[in-house]
């Protein structure tokens, strides 16, 4: 069965294809939009807070969130170049995990060896969106906001409480 032009037209844009340089635009946009939105959001200390950027004040201590053109996850990162030390970390997040999961009302899967994309040993602590999705479909954008804004905010929550007991690794 042959196809027409027109028939071959909709193929591609049903499978739409971005060059690097819009899907990255497109993220860009949507990370933007995304801290816009979150800004109306007062800590849970009631300060200004960079959500997309959020300062745990441990050194290679990060609370990450990322979308792709498939999925979405947050998660918290232990990247501490010494092992023992990022062991330690992760041990500690054990010790709170009961307290972490009651916050964010739900349970999140622990990684103490976890390598990340560049190969760097890494201790992971997160959660990915069930749901197929793409940061680089806008009409996708309202359920990774719906998945990422509780769970950043249920994060910082936890962490006005817990980062005490983390002094530590200061």
């Amino acid at each position: 069965m042959e196809t027409s032009g027109v028939c071959d037209s909709f193929a591609k844009r049903k499978n739409i294809l971005y060059t690097k340089e819009e899907a990255k635009k497109l993220k860009e946009k949507f990370w933007t939009s995304f801290g816009q939105y979150m800004s109306l959001n007062l800590s849970d200390e009631g300060l200004k807070t960079n959500w997309i950027n959020y300062k745990t004040g441990i050194k290679h201590l990060y609370f990450r969130m990322d979308a792709d053109n498939k999925t979405a996850q947050i998660y918290i990162e232990i990247a501490h170049t010494d092992e023992g030390i990022r062991e330690l970390i992760f041990a500690q997040f054990q010790e709170y995990k009961a307290i972490l999961h009651a916050e964010l009302g739900e349970e999140w899967e622990w990684d103490a060896c976890y390598y990340d994309a560049y190969g760097k040993p890494t201790a992971r602590i997160g959660i990915v969106l069930e749901e197929k999705v793409s940061v680089l479909k806008q009409e996708d954008w309202p359920k990774l906001i719906s998945f990422f804004k509780p769970r950043i905010m249920a994060l910082d929550s936890f962490w006005s409480n817990a980062k005490y007991g983390f002094d530590m690794f200061k």
